[in-house]
């Protein structure tokens, strides 16, 4: 739960500094302007928000949106992550609203969510910072979820695009054991903690390139940053000072353009980059 602080909040007194629903003081990102409630397990709407994260179509894809997550957790039958994967068409049955066919697709769309690749599964635990892009980038240089709980906040910043704040993000929710006892039992439920790392490369054109995409192209995004990596390079969503080139299409975003021009980082449309790969 966030809660955004207007400017001429800071004068006032009454502002508040406690999560409405659990207590817990409210935590302000030192990078954001806003607060949120940092109890992830005992704050009722921290932990809803959790679930329909974790059921996203971007992660694992699970048919439970914020209606069917509010009546799981209101009956008592999910509190972690990891409860979903012990829920039974007995359990669901008596609950209003469903059906035989509804428990049958819900509960298939669980068992389908087990095949779902590494690198969303990462995503879908929902740690703070950590959204598809980096998740994506994480599992290329860890190809396992222990590595990645191994490694230490100045290994990950030396990813390119993966700063500080995001590195210490990682580190803090791996430090948790509870966050440790969490993914021990998804992988106990047959989630996907392995499979990451680079994909097979065709050639070493752009090794040591660090590109931005941004704007439309003739072909999807995901499958430039594809052939990006597939030629060596990395694809990044933010620009930075490592980055080599940002390549835009049409309506690409106004502040990568500008942030691009202020670092003096080359603009390549897709033709270049093209030319550039030999294609």
């Amino acid at each position: 739960m966030e809660l955004s602080k207007r400017p001429d909040d800071a004068a006032k007194p009454d502002f508040p500094t406690l999560c409405p629903d659990c207590g817990t003081p409210l935590v302000r990102d030192p990078e954001e302007a806003r607060h949120y409630c940092p109890n992830r397990t005992g704050c009722p709407t921290q932990t809803k928000s959790a679930f329909v994260h974790f059921a996203s179509r971007d992660a694992m894809d699970i048919l439970a949106g914020d209606a069917t997550i509010d009546q799981l957790y209101d009956n008592n039958l999910i509190r972690r992550l990891s409860d979903l994967y012990r829920l039974t068409k007995e359990q669901l049955m008596p609950l209003e609203g469903w059906q035989e066919r509804s428990c049958d697709n819900f509960l298939f769309s669980l068992e389908k969510s087990k095949s779902v690749p590494y690198e969303r599964v990462l995503y879908a635990l929902g740690i703070r910072h950590i959204g598809k892009t980096t998740a994506k980038l994480l599992a290329k240089h860890f190809p396992d979820i222990d590595a990645l709980a191994a490694a230490g906040t100045g290994q990950l910043a030396q990813i390119d695009a993966i700063g500080d704040i995001v590195a210490a993000s990682v580190s803090a929710y791996f430090a948790d054991p509870e966050n440790r006892r969490l993914i021990d039992e998804l992988r106990g439920f047959g989630l996907q903690f392995t499979g990451g790392g680079a994909p097979q490369k065709v050639s070493d054109l752009l090794e040591g390139k660090t590109i931005v995409v941004s704007g439309v192209f003739s072909i999807p995004r995901e499958d430039l940053k594809a052939l990006i990596e597939a030629n060596g390079g990395s694809a990044t969503g933010s620009v930075s000072g490592k980055t080599s080139y940002l390549l835009a299409g049409d309506k690409p975003g106004d502040a990568k353009m500008k942030k691009a021009a202020a670092l003096g980082i080359e603009v390549i449309d897709e033709q270049q980059f093209y030319s550039m790969i030999g294609r």
